[in-house]
């Protein structure tokens, strides 16, 4: 009797063991996230979120577009998607219908689940956009993205640029690390031109009419015909209208916020540009031009000078022709002034948040394991993805510090750095991430940028 009492009470000391076990075990399971950010072990993607597929809305950059379908194809998310067990369903707008093919989605009631884009374009901007439960703020999901929460919380600025004016943060954010990352963008010229024509590079509104007007009729690129195009500028271009003090947008002066075009200086801005365009300094074709047609224009040995990203412009056209036209040379320019050895007012840098956000949308019926999914991104391990790619393959770890392989500096199908950077990585672009400092090193590195 005593015996078979025994038997009971073990058996059903056992059961309740097992219960409290399987209790902490699931406990656990569920705070796996919390307790690895508790003991400050951010670098692993054990505890991907149950998540198999999210609908992911993007553009495709140009430079991307050229070469690809689909950042499907990007080393990056690739490995992204084999660490997380996430299946990504990319859809990009097509090619120069990023704004109006937006503006159809939204107008829908089913959108993907996710959706990268700069929510200010959104009519009434992002807090409209809350109020239209277009999407989801992650305030009240903050738990579920501890490294995001942590960024933000020793980053208030960074917190306050990611949110709406009343507080919501409008979603993932592209982040860029440090300032030198954000100024990426200015007038170049080609320097060859210059030294052929004995000429500097010039610094004010009237040396670069007189640089402008020797490449029009000294037949700088050596073909005997009158074929070049002395310089290519979007309407309201920064670099040229700032000069008068009066950008294409709106501005501070004084403590008084102004907008540009209504200024009296806007009104000589559009003179000059008048004026070089009726003398053919100016590219006739800057109003239906598109990246196409600009690039053919430079590699065509026609283009003069024009505004270009660091990469994306000098570093792609320096690297595209260095083997057909090796004196071929693209320098930067400083912002030009009206005056000699005034400082310009107006130059080109961009926040370290970019204002563009991957929102998790209403659409979306797995937000908590979205936000999970997205966080990872800006883990350690997730940071290094992003920006390095697959190790082994695009970077390899010397001294513990990611370094680019040939795969990517020296494409093997010739690809400009550009495009190859774009090919395996997406820190040369944006998304949800932090943009690596030691990524921006070891790509902008050619003397001209």
């Amino acid at each position: 009797m005593s015996l078979l009492m025994n038997v009971k009470r073990f058996t059903g000391f056992a059961i309740c063991l097992t219960l409290i076990l399987t209790a902490l075990v699931g406990c656990s399971s569920g705070n796996a996230t919390t307790n690895k950010q508790e003991e400050g072990d951010q670098h692993s993607s054990e505890n991907a979120p149950a998540l198999t597929k999210l609908s992911f809305w993007i553009e495709l950059f140009p430079d991307a577009a050229a070469i690809m379908k689909s950042y499907d194809e990007v080393t990056a998310w690739q490995v992204i998607q084999e660490k997380t067990g996430v299946d990504i369903e990319f859809q990009h707008p097509a090619q120069g219908q990023l704004g109006e093919q937006f503006n159809l989605m939204v107008a829908s009631n089913k959108l993907p689940d996710v959706i990268v884009y700069g929510w200010n374009a959104y009519p009434g901007g992002a807090m409209k956009a809350i109020a239209d439960k277009k999407i989801i703020p992650l305030n009240d999901y903050l738990d579920y993205a501890p490294n995001l929460k942590r960024l933000l919380d020793e980053n208030p600025e960074w917190r306050k640029m990611s949110s709406t004016d009343d507080g919501d943060i409008i979603g993932f954010p592209f982040i860029r690390e440090e300032v030198t990352q954000q100024v990426f963008l200015g007038p170049a010229i080609r320097q060859d031109w210059l030294d052929k024509l004995k000429l500097s590079s010039p610094t004010t509104i009237d040396e670069w009419y007189h640089v402008l007007k020797a490449f029009k009729e000294q037949d700088p690129n050596g073909n005997g015909e009158a074929d070049e195009i002395p310089i290519h500028i979007v309407a309201g271009e920064l670099a040229f209208a700032g000069a008068f003090g009066t950008p294409n947008d709106f501005f501070q002066e004084n403590n008084t916020v102004k907008y540009g075009p209504i200024e009296p200086g806007f009104k000589q801005y559009l003179a000059t540009m008048n004026q070089w365009y009726n003398e053919g300094l100016l590219d006739r074709d800057f109003a239906t031009n598109d990246g196409k047609m600009v690039d053919a224009k430079v590699t065509g040995n026609q283009m003069g000078s024009l505004v270009l990203f660091l990469n994306g412009g000098i570093g792609k056209y320096m690297d595209l022709m260095s083997d057909v036209q090796p004196e071929f040379k693209l320098a930067g320019t400083t912002y030009p002034t009206l005056n000699a050895g005034v400082q310009p007012v107006f130059g080109h840098i961009d926040n370290p948040v970019t204002g563009i956000f991957a929102t998790i949308t209403g659409s979306n019926k797995n937000v908590v394991e979205t936000v999970k999914f997205l966080d990872y991104l800006y883990s350690d391990e997730g940071k290094l993805i992003m920006n390095f790619g697959r190790e082994g393959e695009t970077f390899t770890l010397v001294d513990g510090e990611p370094v680019y392989t040939e795969q990517v500096l020296k494409n093997p199908d010739g690809l400009p750095i550009s495009q190859s950077f774009r090919k395996h990585i997406m820190g040369a672009t944006s998304g949800p991430f932090v943009q690596d400092i030691r990524h921006s090193m070891q790509y902008t590195t050619k003397p001209e940028q």
